[in-house]
């Protein structure tokens, strides 16, 4: 906290210089003593709100601008989709780790099962389209707001229903980690 302090001073001054602001104008704008200004920008005066407001509003500024708040970088994820096996996927987590989430998007050709099984556990959820889940000996088909959820070593594929491409939303744990939904009912 001490050294976001320190830093407000100097922000001031720097602020006032590109603007080419004089101590003794900013002083008759704000009605702050010249020398008080001086003490502030040279870190011999602590900041103050009732300081901070005139100078803010004299240099044009946001006060969180003069005390230097901390800029929330961009949350959204930037990436770009791939094909894989004629499918588009498209990463929605930056980082390795346990789970990773994925949008994909599946062709209406494919429609045809190849079972496959890997280590690993996947939750669908199905966005638009109609959604052909081969789960060992079951075979289902599941629509928009539909989801389902299967361990990975057991025989499986998936694709579409035909009629259409399908969207999903899929959430995958290498390791075996599954999904935990935390939302109750209200009875």
């Amino acid at each position: 906290m001490s050294s976001a302090l320190a830093e407000v001073g100097p922000r001031v001054r720097r602020m006032r210089t590109q603007r080419d602001i004089t101590l003794t104008a900013l002083a008759e704008a704000t009605g702050i003593s010249k020398s008080t200004l001086s003490r502030l920008e040279s870190g011999g005066r602590r900041p103050s709100l009732e300081l901070l407001l005139p100078i803010a509003v004299a240099l044009q500024v946001p006060v969180d601008e003069l005390i230097g708040t901390l800029r929330v970088a961009d949350p959204r994820v930037h990436t770009s989709p791939r094909r894989v096996d004629g499918r588009t996927v498209l990463p929605l987590t930056r980082h390795p780790g346990p789970l990773q989430a994925f949008k994909l998007t599946i062709p209406a050709t494919q429609t045809e099962p190849r079972l496959v099984t890997h280590d690993g556990y996947e939750w669908l959820y199905v966005m638009s389209g109609r959604l052909r889940l081969r789960l060992a000996e079951h075979d289902l088909v599941l629509g928009p707001g539909e989801a389902a959820e299967f361990d990975t070593r057991v025989p499986h594929w998936f694709g579409s229903a035909g009629g259409g491409p399908v969207e999903i939303l899929s959430l995958f744990g290498r390791q075996g980690e599954r999904m935990h939904v935390r939302a109750r009912s209200r009875r």
